[in-house]
Parts: structure tokens; sequence; C-alpha cells
């Protein structure tokens, strides 16, 4: 048992510890129920569950949830028009998110898979030090997915 002070009064009986936690005003709060002998507390059940939410809450507030945002690319882009995509990526990434670039081949487009696996290895090149590969390009249907993630 511990007591309102902090101090640890070792292992006494059950009724003792309830009758000492009465004695101070205070409940009497089992902390650790799986250790042999289990480890009780004396101090105010209320407060003790407010400063544990409290802490959650804080915990909750620091997370970031990490998204995966997508950007679509054809084969064959213009400069400006990656350019743009190129910056939008590294946006995302400075936000801490994945990125998925999704190259659609369209028609005749299939026949010549070459120039989309170049342009998806100029994406990886350029966005090298903000970002690795999480997932390879992969062919599903017709376009082709590559995920990156933020070093």
């Amino acid at each position: 048992m511990i007591d309102d002070e902090g101090k640890n009064v070792g292992i006494i009986a059950f009724f003792e510890a309830l009758a000492r936690a009465e004695e101070a005003g205070l409940d009497l709060v089992e902390i650790v129920p799986h250790a042999a002998p289990p480890v009780c507390k004396i101090l105010d059940y209320g407060r003790f569950k407010f400063q544990s939410q409290k802490k959650a809450a804080e915990a909750r507030k620091n997370q970031k949830i990490v998204e995966i945002k997508e950007i679509k690319l054809r084969p064959a882009i213009d400069d400006h028009d990656y350019e743009t995509k190129m910056k939008a990526m590294k946006r995302f990434f400075e936000e801490g998110d994945k990125v998925k670039v999704t190259l659609r081949f369209r028609g005749r487009e299939m026949a010549h898979q070459d120039i989309g696996v170049a342009l998806l290895e100029r994406v990886r090149a350029e966005v090298a030090e903000a970002a690795k590969v999480e997932s390879e390009p992969r062919l599903e249907g017709k376009q082709m997915v590559m995920i990156l993630a933020p070093r």
C-alpha cells in the first residue's frame, strides 16, 4: 500500500488499509491489480479520474492523423502541369501526409508502359530527399500506382 503522501507503507491487511483511507477522508484505489500482492494507493478518486482524462485528452491533441493524398498523372503530362503536381506533392510531405501517385493510361497508351515507368522514376528522383517509396510502382488495371511516405 502507498499512503496519501506517496510513501510506501508495505504489505498490510485490506481492512486496515480501508480504515486508513477513511481516516484520511480519501479513497483506497487499486493501482496495479495483477501484481502479487496488488498495489493500492490512498487518494482522491475523483481527482485521479480527472487527471487521467486530462492526460488522455492531451495525448489525443498531440496526435497527427496521417492521410493519404492522391496525385493523378498521365503519361503525356506537360512540364508546367508536372511542376504544379510536384509542388502539391511536396506540400503534402511537409504536412506529414502520404501521397499516392496514380498514373492513368488511356487507349493505346497501355502499349507504352515504359513511358509511365520513366515518369514515376522521375517523380521518385525529384522527391527523394523529402519522401521514401512505401509501395513500388505496380500496375492495377489501366493505371500504375506508387505510394510515397514522408521521411
